[in-house]
């Protein structure tokens, strides 16, 4: 048995022991986590009664791995912004490129961004790149600190450290940065830019703790919408409120879809009088199709070791499904065909997760909804991303008053600010579930290594 796997069967040993079967300790935790905002949707963000552990060689390997895939990634978009031909096979939106074309005023292509992996068995496969900046990163610093105070998890600290993994000060130290970078010279108003959720009248969860964390810091900081911009006279405003620098959390597909270019954040942002962070080149990484890149040979010979090694041992074979030949381990293949006589080791991804499509997984279809898949994907943008293993561990639940345990798919979040890894979140879905639902959500992430004391012990 792994230290890992000794630890989850310790600590649900423990949930089963005598002072802890009466669940007034997890129906309180569950009023905090509503007290403190940590919800999506009306629903806890957490409906988990354990936290997701790895260990400190864990997350070392990951941090070096995602690292190096960073630096690959930005090396990358700096090549496709330079080169037509490969910003084409992005499949960007003629908006989106105009977009891409604009110099943001600082040097960073991602301030903030982090990489969907699969940590399983020893192996660990980067799967998607995300410059949103998801959930994750204040959430799960609160959960964390929950969590570590919880009457069970104080007593499994007697016989493991437990360390958390916060990213909010990370966070604000980048945007700062890159608001410094772009020439600001006073210290900033700062925007949160989202889209309100239907039927909520006011801000959610996250966006909520962001704010009150920058306000604390001593940055002016309001939670704003696209509808509520204004730009005149070279300020960017919301009302009263004059803005200086924007944290996006709309990604500009969907921004593109309701508004068009003569929106004031994005005349401020062409005429450089606001700081916006990302900028809308972090897009070029947000399609899948960055993925196709990463892994074409004939693009990468020349990048530097490291990064070649980390794209070679951690990204999964990734192509753009048009009818094109391509490599596949060494040998040129037809890419439809191979597409088609190989579903069970093969996953449909949309190149840009707007909603409207959706991933069909290989190993799940039978051979007439595979085909029906594979002529949608060549029609609307889609890559093709050989198959990794997925993660599964069991996870208490507290559901209608009782403790449930369910196999869980694990998703580990690395979050990098300006190219480094600061911190990581744990995304727990339900097997073959997506989306958030009532059995999905964040858990607290925590390395853990056991006291030597206890491991003499054992």
């Amino acid at each position: 048995m792994s230290q890992l796997d000794e630890a989850v069967a310790r600590f649900q040993k423990l949930l089963e022991s005598e002072p802890y079967k009466d669940l007034g300790w997890a129906e309180a935790l569950a009023e905090r986590m509503q007290a403190e905002h940590l919800t999506q949707g009306g629903r806890l963000i957490c409906p988990f009664l354990r936290p997701n552990f790895i260990t400190r060689r864990q997350y070392a390997t990951i941090v070096k791995a995602a690292e190096a895939l960073f630096s690959a990634i930005d090396r990358v978009k700096q090549m496709a912004l330079a080169n037509p031909a490969l910003l084409a096979r992005m499949e960007l939106l003629p908006a989106e490129k105009m977009l891409a074309s604009i110099d943001p005023g600082y040097p960073f292509l991602a301030v903030t961004s982090l990489l969907g992996t699969h940590l399983t068995n020893g192996s660990l496969y980067f799967v998607e790149y995300n410059a949103d900046t998801p959930i994750g990163v204040a959430y799960g610093e609160a959960l964390a600190d929950l969590f570590y105070e919880a009457p069970p998890v104080k007593e499994f600290r007697k016989r493991y450290n437990l360390q958390k993994l916060g990213g909010k000060k990370h966070l604000l130290a980048a945007l700062l940065k890159a608001y410094k970078q772009f020439g600001g010279k006073k210290s900033p108003n700062i925007a949160i830019l989202e889209f309100r959720q239907p039927f909520h009248s006011g801000a959610q969860g996250e966006y909520l703790l962001l704010r009150e964390y920058f306000r604390s810091e001593g940055y002016p900081t309001e939670i704003v919408t696209p509808d509520q911009l204004d730009y005149r006279r070279g300020v960017l405003r919301r009302g009263n409120f004059e803005i200086d620098l924007v944290y996006r959390r709309v990604k500009a597909q969907e921004f593109l879809l309701r508004y068009d270019l003569s929106h004031p954040l994005v005349r401020a942002y062409r005429e450089g009088k606001t700081c916006v962070v990302n900028s809308f080149r972090s897009e070029l990484a947000h399609k899948k199709a960055i993925f196709d890149l990463l892994t074409d040979d004939s693009i990468t010979a020349s990048f530097p070791v490291a990064e070649r090694k980390a794209i070679q041992q951690y990204i999964p074979w990734t192509r753009v499904v048009s009818a094109t030949k391509t490599t596949y381990q060494g040998q040129t293949i037809d890419l439809p065909e191979f597409v088609l006589k190989n579903r069970e080791k093969l996953v449909l991804k949309p190149n840009d997760d707007s909603g409207e499509h959706h991933s069909i997984r290989g190993w799940e279809s039978d051979d007439a909804s595979w085909e029906r898949a594979l002529k949608r994907a060549m029609r609307t943008p889609y890559v093709v991303q050989e198959k990794v293993q997925a993660n599964y561990e069991p996870f208490p639940l507290l559901r209608y008053g009782e403790v449930e345990v369910r196999e869980m798919q694990v998703d580990l979040h690395p979050h990098a600010y300006l190219g480094k890894v600061q911190s990581c979140s744990s995304w727990l879905s339900a097997r073959n579930g997506g989306g958030f639902s009532s059995v999905s959500g964040l858990a607290p992430t925590f390395i853990l290594e056991p006291k030597r004391s206890a491991s003499a012990n054992s």
